[in-house]
């Protein structure tokens, strides 16, 4: 099988979830402290190629720097009715509780903000911050996000060295949304390598 290699880890080119998934972008999350960039994750956005570019056709045409700066853009890939997922590599050890607590603040200020977060969203994500509390990120730990075609529905799961894998099923719209939109939301993503390469790729695949 054909792999991408992000930061020295190999990613493969498909991986199969219900149906066959292509890997469409990638990139890292990472900090700069006092000039050294310090890495945590890799990460690969994968999709249902054929239906993803069908529902992009509006964007035919357009410059990666285009893309990369049209939050329409973002938005329409994380609606898109296809299947998604994610797959999370770790390189540098934190404490899964430190995960879930970046991502339920993020997926929460961003539900705030369009007046969507309610009892069940603060519920759900409580249980995704309980999931994450007991786990440890050791490198090469894979974290998964799949996002099958049925809206509404994120199911986590977690592989460490040795341990038997954690799963998670996230039955709300509104989270499984803002989930995504934290990884593929254009500038106010918590990735701006994978925004970018998100943009290169499309502009060269709607321009194919």
């Amino acid at each position: 099988m054909a792999t991408v290699e992000v930061e020295g880890i190999p990613f493969p080119q498909e991986i199969a979830a219900n149906k066959p998934l292509s890997l469409l972008a990638h990139g890292i999350t990472d900090i700069e402290i006092h000039f050294l960039q310090i890495k945590y994750n890799a990460i690969g956005v994968y999709l249902e190629k054929e239906n993803v570019l069908e529902h992009l056709e509006s964007w035919k045409g357009k410059k990666a720097e285009e893309l990369a700066q049209d939050d329409g853009f973002f938005q329409a890939l994380i609606s898109a009715p296809v299947e998604k997922l994610f797959r999370i590599v770790v390189i540098k050890e934190i404490k899964g509780s430190q995960y879930g607590v970046q991502l339920e603040s993020s997926v929460r200020d961003r539900l705030v903000s369009v007046d969507k977060y309610e009892e069940d969203e603060e519920e759900a994500l409580e249980k995704v911050t309980e999931f994450f509390q007991s786990k440890y990120f050791k490198p090469n730990s894979a974290l998964t996000f799949h996002f099958p075609t049925t809206p509404g529905i994120a199911e986590i799961s977690f592989v460490a060295e040795g341990k038997s894998e954690a799963k998670l099923t996230v039955e709300n719209k509104n989270v499984a949304e803002m989930i995504q939109t934290w990884y593929l939301g254009g500038e106010s993503a918590v990735s701006p390598t994978t925004v970018k390469n998100v943009a290169d790729q499309f502009a060269a695949l709607l321009s194919a």
